[in-house]
């Protein structure tokens, strides 16, 4: 069972956060024992981006994305039962896919469109470079929320299948579900607001819209370019 590090001042309470650049700032002095660490930052695409990109810069942190995604339920683009990790391997929420009572045929149509936008994603946001190598190292996962938490599972996994040393899961605000399902999975999960539900990521910020990939590149360049 891994540690959970959390402000109970904050939790249940809704708007904490002005934006995912604040939410990033207040993470990092949480953080602020792996400055200069040596620890190897990824951001879940694309709303972990603006929270990671403050946390690699002011802790002096590589920073990457691991491209992870919710393999969704057919017809409805909010919700999955699933996700799928950076090297195509995928996690499903058995109990869901019981009430749903998808087909196998429906099952392997939603991950093959799955992979096909992870694939788009990493030739946009990565451009063909070779992924860091976790060996050996401290990885901390960075998202703007967890709701179900199975996106987050499955980037634990990926990270364990790099051989990473240990996985500190960062995130501004969880529900009560999800750290129960990060916990036993992480070494240490950072969460600043914790609720209950009903849940949504978006709950935890007055400032909430989609992320354009322009704006997803613009701060992958800038972090680049400041190591």
């Amino acid at each position: 069972m891994g540690e959970l590090i959390e402000d109970i001042a904050l939790r249940g309470k809704p708007f904490i956060f002005r934006d995912r650049p604040e939410a990033g700032k207040l993470l990092a002095e949480a953080l602020s024992d792996y400055e200069s660490s040596g620890a190897i930052v990824l951001a879940i695409p694309a709303g972990g981006v603006p929270v990671a990109f403050e946390i690699a810069r002011r802790l002096r942190l590589l920073m990457d994305v691991a491209i992870v995604r919710k393999i969704q339920i057919p017809g409805n683009t909010e919700a999955g039962f699933g996700a799928m990790g950076p090297d195509g391997e995928v996690i499903f929420n058995e109990s869901l896919l019981r009430t749903l009572g998808l087909t196998k045929e429906e099952i392997q149509q939603q991950a093959d469109k799955t992979r096909e936008v992870l694939e788009a994603r990493d030739r946009l946001y990565r451009g063909g470079r070779l992924f860091p190598d976790l060996s050996g190292k401290d990885v901390i996962l960075v998202d703007d929320g967890l709701a179900s938490g199975y996106t987050m599972s499955e980037a634990i996994k990926f990270a364990k299948r790099k051989y990473a040393k240990k996985i500190i899961v960062a995130a501004p605000t969880a529900s009560d579900s999800s750290i129960n399902l990060i916990l036993p999975l992480a070494d240490k999960l950072y969460c600043l607001n914790i609720r209950g539900y009903p849940f949504a990521v978006a709950g935890a910020y007055e400032r909430w819209y989609d992320l354009s990939d322009e704006e997803v590149i613009s701060l992958l360049k800038d972090i680049r370019e400041s190591r």
